[in-house]
């Protein structure tokens, strides 16, 4: 019998308001999300509000399965808000109100044990931007096995030692290509290429695992010293909210079970993509639908190579 993977996800939990709807988020919530319908078991570490938001939010999780024993209930802060503003290719920009309920998450000996049960702590850098999760933080760090730091930078919401503080601790990184470029520049690096730049900040970090998504160009791995590469899937994007928390947990779930790195890459990006083809950050998506993309996509391109050749 296969093991299953134990995950906690630790930082915000909110709602994306869009213009017309709201849709339950926060990347650290996607990501949990996916890695529970990927067969996961995970909990989660954060804090929501005494209101009606942050009810359904618990309500949400415990529905799909996931441990919500280290999500704390604030009486004097508001669960998470963030307004989602989407442009015409359907990219969004962020106003995340604060303070809210998931910046002020306090350790406790539970959310201490759930971390040292877990196989792999996956956190991210807005949830540094209060000095009380900030903390707790450090202390989660301090006790997980494996640590994967989604950078997720957020202006105004972060500062440089922050960043550093997360990266240093970091067992595997994965940033946005625009993410690495501003990061490295920020460490000294000089250097215009993706790929040095990668190696940059793995050796910078002492990190073996590094991930760098490029939108719809795909995505790139560094993997015990390898590149591995996907050039990502054309789709029709509805919005892209989400879909690089999907892709990350994908990847995770891939690559920790022990399944082979460019595998792992084209199964996270074919997730992401899937994702950027619904409305909001947790759609559900069979297996029997990954596997119908990834074989569509596949059909595509051999057809592409016989047309080519003949």
């Amino acid at each position: 019998m296969e093991t299953k993977l134990k995950a906690v996800c630790f930082g915000e939990i909110l709602f994306d308001v869009f213009l017309e709807h709201k849709k339950i988020g926060g990347a650290p919530l996607n990501v949990a999300t996916r890695l529970k319908a990927l067969g996961g078991e995970v909990a989660m570490i954060s804090a929501v509000g005494d209101d009606a938001n942050g009810e359904k939010l618990t309500t949400y999780l415990n529905n799909l399965g996931i441990s919500t024993d280290g999500v704390a209930v604030k009486n004097n802060y508001p669960t998470g808000i963030v307004n989602v503003i989407l442009n015409e290719k359907g990219n969004a920009s962020y106003d995340i109100h604060y303070p809210s309920a998931w910046d002020k998450i306090e350790n406790s000996s539970i959310n201490t044990t759930i971390v040292e049960n877990a196989d792999f702590l996956v956190y991210g850098s807005l949830s540094c931007r209060d000095a009380v999760s900030k903390n707790t933080l450090a202390e989660l760090l301090a006790v997980a096995k494996y640590k994967i730091f989604d950078v997720n930078l957020r202006v105004p919401h972060y500062t440089k030692k922050n960043i550093l503080d997360l990266l240093y601790a970091a067992d595997f990184i994965k940033f946005n290509d625009e993410e690495l470029y501003e990061i490295c520049e920020g460490l000294g690096s000089e250097i215009k290429s993706l790929e040095q730049n990668i190696i940059f900040i793995a050796e910078k970090t002492n990190t073996d695992t590094v991930c760098v998504t490029l939108g719809a160009h795909g995505a790139i791995l560094y993997y015990n010293k390898k590149f591995y590469r996907n050039s990502g899937f054309k789709v029709n994007v509805v919005d892209t909210v989400g879909s690089g928390d999907s892709f990350l947990a994908a990847l995770i779930t891939q690559l920790l079970s022990g399944n082979n790195p460019q595998d792992a890459i084209n199964f996270a990006s074919a997730i992401g993509a899937i994702v950027a083809q619904h409305e909001g950050a947790n759609p559900v998506i069979s297996t029997v639908e990954i596997k119908d993309f990834l074989d569509g996509f596949e059909q595509q391109k051999r057809n592409s190579e016989k047309h080519f050749n003949q």
